[in-house]
């Protein structure tokens, strides 16, 4: 007789747990029967985690990458961690290689301490030491502290992921109401957006056995698309028609630093962005032929952007969300 994850007692840490991509990976794991420990740096405003398990299965802990004792504490008898802890754009004291190198090192260090069995690290496709934005460069560094201190982990790199909460089409959307045109920077640049929760299926498939210790997955949808034709469906979906100004890549560049003292949420694209913007962001063709893909591990019914994303942009369209209601 199989004993199922509920009744076995099983214990997944998700650091970043309350993140964007953190909620459906607690969601995902607590409908698997996991009891789950969220660690995010306020665990007071991660109460609306919970109501997506059974009484007690989630709980958010404090737990701060800089202070080892609480990474130690939040994987105390866990049996799998997961570290979702990022950032797209420098925030305050909070910057890249912090984030992605010292915090995923600290992650991979008190994981291994604490005996816990799996540990999967999100990282990013693009993730390369001589990628041209500081970005690309500290993923991969973050890739290889966390081998260093944890040999078996593996490795997820996702292309751009989306969903009703994604700092992508949201952002666009949301550009597209406001601006009077589109800023194009790298039109003819690949990607192949994921969504969220197939991500999240990703994760936790690992946390079950899939997938092979000390391999880096690459993580794309059924699409791929030009950054071009993403923004033509982006205002689609919005229901906008802002026109487009292409801009070469110096010109952005320059562009972007002009913003450097707006809000992150305001600024178009960072420096580092289109920098990142130079480069394809799809999955490698080796990774397709080994089997280090999400087909790979097990997961062949993706969701397409269609099927979801028009459903959140809706809020963006000239008249309201339900103007379509009203005729």
């Amino acid at each position: 007789m199989t004993t199922s994850r509920r009744e076995a007692g099983s214990l997944a840490t998700v650091f970043g747990g309350s993140g964007f991509v953190g909620r459906y990976a607690v969601r995902a794991l607590a409908r698997d029967g996991w009891r789950v420990r969220a660690a995010v740096r306020r665990p007071d405003l991660a109460g609306f985690l919970q109501p997506m398990g059974a009484v007690g299965q989630i709980y958010p802990v404090q737990a701060n990458l800089r202070y080892p004792a609480s990474l130690d504490a939040a994987l105390s008898g866990a049996d799998v961690a997961i570290n979702l802890v990022g950032l797209l754009y420098k925030s305050g004291p909070q910057t890249f290689a912090k984030l992605h190198v010292d915090g995923a090192r600290a992650v991979a260090r008190a994981a291994r301490a604490a005996g816990v069995k799996r540990m999967i690290h999100v990282s990013a496709i693009g993730a390369d030491a001589k990628s041209l934005g500081n970005y690309g460069r500290t993923k991969a560094a973050g890739e290889a502290a966390v081998l260093e201190e944890f040999p078996d982990a593996v490795i997820l790199r996702p292309s751009i992921v989306f969903g009703p909460e994604d700092d992508f089409f949201n952002r666009f959307a949301n550009l597209a109401r406001m601006a009077p045109m589109l800023p194009l920077v790298g039109g003819k640049t690949k990607f192949q957006p994921v969504y969220v929760g197939d991500l999240a299926q990703a994760m936790l498939a690992v946390a079950n056995g899939a997938g092979k210790p000390a391999t880096v997955y690459e993580i794309g949808g059924p699409e791929i698309e030009t950054f071009r034709s993403l923004l033509v469906k982006t205002q689609t979906w919005a229901g906008r028609n802002k026109p487009y100004l292409p801009l070469p890549f110096w010109l952005a560049k320059l562009t972007a630093l002009g913003t450097v003292m707006l809000p992150n949420h305001l600024r178009p694209l960072t420096v580092d962005q289109v920098r990142m913007l130079q480069s394809d962001n799809v999955v490698s063709a080796s990774a397709s032929a080994e089997g280090r893909t999400l087909a790979g591990l097990g997961i062949t019914e993706t969701h397409t952007m269609g099927g979801i994303v028009p459903g959140y942009l809706e809020r963006y369209q000239p008249k309201g969300q339900y103007a379509h209601y009203r005729g």
